[in-house]
């Protein structure tokens, strides 16, 4: 199995963890995070260092995945996605076994699909994105990369999310809806037009 060095120790990376382990073709070298005295192993896997000692560990260990969450903003993950471009790492895309992925579906570099979703037909995600639990992304579907679709959403078919975008558990987007960049849809939200770039939507928003 081919090791990551994970770059974030909290909740979600934690789920993460989880994923990778059901995958076989993986296994977590250690996580890169912040340390202070009470620092511990998570899952089992230690810490390695901060920021700092990414450099180093990725000329051992050039493979990582960006274990940080992301809600209102993607600024933190594109950020450590540069930095290990920058120090010559790469980055898998890790699928849970208990996921679906068409084959006439594409997937990023740096995205990870986590237990339950379903990627179907003709649907293409960017890189570094987050398609978390139970999310379905419909068929010819385009999400941006760095975009993060959360626990439960529905994206039906033909629509296209721009780069940097969250929606959040429970969302539903009606088909052919365009959503633009680093827009924040709110857990729950019902998308029933275009929601142009840098939007906040809660609610129903038509």
């Amino acid at each position: 199995m081919t090791p990551l060095v994970l770059i974030g120790g909290g909740g979600h990376c934690r789920s993460c963890i989880d994923v990778i382990e059901s995958t076989k073709f993986y296994e977590v070298f250690g996580i890169v995070g912040e340390i202070d005295g009470d620092s511990k192993p998570v899952l089992g896997y230690p810490i390695l260092g901060t920021d700092e000692a990414l450099s180093g560990l990725l000329q051992d260990y050039p493979m990582a995945l960006i274990t940080v969450g992301q809600i209102k903003t993607p600024e933190l993950r594109k950020r450590l996605y540069q930095m290990v471009q920058d120090n010559g790492g790469t980055f898998p895309v890790v699928v849970s076994s208990r996921a679906y992925v068409s084959g006439r579906a594409e997937v990023g570099a740096g995205t990870i699909v986590m237990h339950g979703a379903a990627l179907n037909v003709g649907a293409s995600v960017g890189i570094n994105c987050i398609i978390n639990s139970q999310a379905l992304v419909e068929h010819d579907t385009e999400i941006g990369s760095h975009s993060h679709i959360s626990t439960g959403a529905r994206v039906n078919g033909g629509v296209s999310i721009g780069e940097g975008t969250f929606l959040g558990s429970g969302v539903v987007v009606n088909q052919g809806i365009t959503i633009g960049n680093n827009c924040v849809i709110a857990s729950g939200a019902v998308i029933r037009s275009d929601v142009p770039e840098g939007t906040q939507v809660r609610g129903e928003w038509q």
